[in-house]
């Protein structure tokens, strides 16, 4: 079957495309000499929104308004600052859009809820077509009208149908 040959040469074609990490935009200057406060800063910068290109992190970013953002967050973080307190206060600042992944509440049910309702409706109805395709009856083959006994006899061996054949 094709899937057979398909399937292998897909899976080597986008092997190296998983393989493929993002670069990131942080400057030498903004990285910080503490491991630890740098690995939470950069885990932080991958889940805030760059406000300029809006679908990619600031860690990935190379505005300047996602420099300044990287090195608010790494200023926060060396006065001492937590994870969720750096968050809340980008989100303070800059609303809740800044975040990749937005909180889930009230105000973002609809955004939270559409992607499982979508795809709940889309089964329900590929359920009801395929419950109404098998309550159809099987349409009769149409009977050809205005040929020929001749022409019948052709078109039922090219059918490969001998009992339209009009010899019995």
């Amino acid at each position: 079957m094709r899937w057979t040959i398909l399937l292998p040469m897909l899976f080597a074609l986008s092997t190296p495309l998983a393989l493929v990490t993002s670069a990131s935009a942080v400057n030498p200057d903004e990285i910080l000499a503490d491991p630890v406060l740098e690995a939470r800063a950069r885990d932080i910068s991958a889940e805030l929104r760059c406000l300029v290109c809006q679908n990619q992190s600031i860690d990935d970013s190379d505005a300047p308004l996602a420099r300044d953002l990287r090195l608010l967050v790494r200023e926060r973080l060396l006065e001492g600052d937590a994870d969720s307190e750096v968050f809340e206060f980008i989100v303070a600042r800059y609303g809740e859009f800044v975040l990749l992944k937005p909180y889930f509440g009230p105000h973002t049910i609809a955004l939270w809820a559409t992607a499982p309702v979508v795809l709940f409706l889309a089964i329900i109805a590929v359920v009801i077509n395929l419950r109404r395709r098998r309550a159809e009856p099987q349409k009769a083959k149409p009977v050809p009208t205005g040929m020929t006994a001749k022409e019948r006899d052709i078109l039922a061996s090219l059918q490969g149908d001998s009992s339209q054949s009009g010899k019995g």
